[in-house]
Formats: structure tokens, sequence, C-alpha cells
């Protein structure tokens, strides 16, 4: 859904964007959502809604699908009126439910392990999850927002260290034989345990038993419960 199309850099000068990307904003403080959409459009993306709580979101969205005009991805604060707890997440998780090709971006103020790990839990792909710090880091933020649009992963480092626990090796994924590495990059991708059998050709009984021989060598102990699937993806993806 990406389309190429032609910018401004902000400085005058006209900035080429190979693919260009629809956005829809969700924060409710009005300077912050026009300072995001500021930055997107003058490097040639295209803001096609702005909105300040996350039942608009999911009405806008709604509409936009009717028309065929989904957008690439959607930016939205985790906290959002009228509690200012959780309705961004909340949103964006339904909204992946229901469109599952719509890249998801959340910005928070501070890493919240719950809200990442349940934006997680389904796919990977498509997805991202940064402290809105990063946001100062323009280039940065951009090219966060046209990666999760086209499909990758955003996740900010901070978000990635806490949820992990504690720091690990760049070789952590060693000890995992070459199927094992297979089988971790499809959970990556989002597949559940019967769509990676029929990836492989193998049985689900197969695909099981290397889940649980990656979970053991990567230490993911049983008292993880389901946060283990997305810890070992998060595990794979900063390896």
């Amino acid at each position: 859904m990406c389309r190429g199309g032609v910018g401004h850099t902000g400085l005058g000068g006209p900035e080429i964007v190979e693919n260009r990307v629809r956005v829809v904003i969700a924060e409710d403080s009005v300077l912050l959502r026009e300072g995001l959409t500021r930055l997107l459009t003058d490097r040639g993306h295209e803001v096609v809604a702005g909105v300040g709580d996350g039942e608009a979101l999911i009405k806008t969205i709604t509409e936009l699908a009717a028309q065929d005009e989904l957008p690439d991805v959607v930016v939205a604060d985790v906290r959002m009126p009228p509690t200012h707890t959780d309705e961004g997440v909340r949103a964006a998780v339904r909204l992946r439910r229901r469109h599952p090709g719509l890249g998801v971006l959340v910005l928070s103020q501070y890493v919240e392990e719950q809200y990442a790990t349940e934006l997680l839990a389904g796919s990977s792909r498509g997805v991202g999850y940064l402290l809105k710090d990063r946001v100062a880091e323009v280039r940065e933020f951009v090219d966060a927002v046209a990666r999760v649009a086209r499909g990758g992963t955003a996740l900010d480092p901070e978000v990635v260290a806490q949820l992990l626990g504690r720091s690990r090796k760049q070789d952590v994924l060693a000890g995992l034989t070459p199927r094992e590495r297979e089988v971790l990059g499809l959970m990556a991708e989002g597949r559940t345990n019967s769509a990676i059998a029929r990836q492989l050709v193998v049985s689900d009984g197969a695909v099981e038993k290397h889940v649980s021989n990656i979970f053991l060598k990567l230490g993911l102990s049983p008292s993880d419960g389901d946060h283990r699937r997305v810890l070992a993806v998060l595990t794979y993806l900063n390896s």
C-alpha cells in the first residue's frame, strides 16, 4: 500500500520519497499531534487523519477501511482520554485483530511492560513500540514509521531490554539448531505452531518439541507463562 511521492524538507526544497506511506495519528496532545504530522509530511508521507482518543481512532480506521482506504500505519499514544491509562494500546490491539495488514506504532512516555507484551502477543510483523524521547531523533522516528508500514518491526532498545529482563549477548542463539532457528524465525513472523508445521511440512508435535527446546535453551522457564513466546521472539529480533 506504500506509494511514491514528493514531500518537502521544511527548508524549502523538495524531498523525493520512494515509499510514501499513509498514516493516521492518535495523540490527545494537539501540539504533539501537529508536530508528528509536520515531521511526516515534511518528508513526503501522507497523514490522512489525526484523532485525540481511542474510540475516535477505531471509528476513523473503520470508516477508511469501508472506503477501501485503509492507511499503511497507525501511530498511537499508549495513554489517551478518557482515563489516560491504556486506551491507545487497547485500540491498537483491537485494530490489529480486525486488520492484520495494518501497521501499528505505539508511543509511550515510559516502558510499560504489560502493554508492550500485549501488543506483541499476536504477530511481530508491522508493529512498533517506541519511547516518546525517540521522536526527537527525527530521522530514526520517520524511518521507524516507514518500516512498520512495510511490515517490519521497530522496538525501542529500552523496551527490549526490560522485556528480556536482562542483557543478552549477540550469540544468544548460538545454542539453537538450524531447525530451531528456522522455527523461531517463523514465530517472529507471528505464525502459530500449526502454521509453522505446514510451512516446514512436519507434524504439529515436532514443532511443539522444537518450541519447547527453544524455550529451554533461551532460559525461559514455564513460570513465564504465555509471555515465553513473546520473549523468545524479542530475543530473536534483538540478536
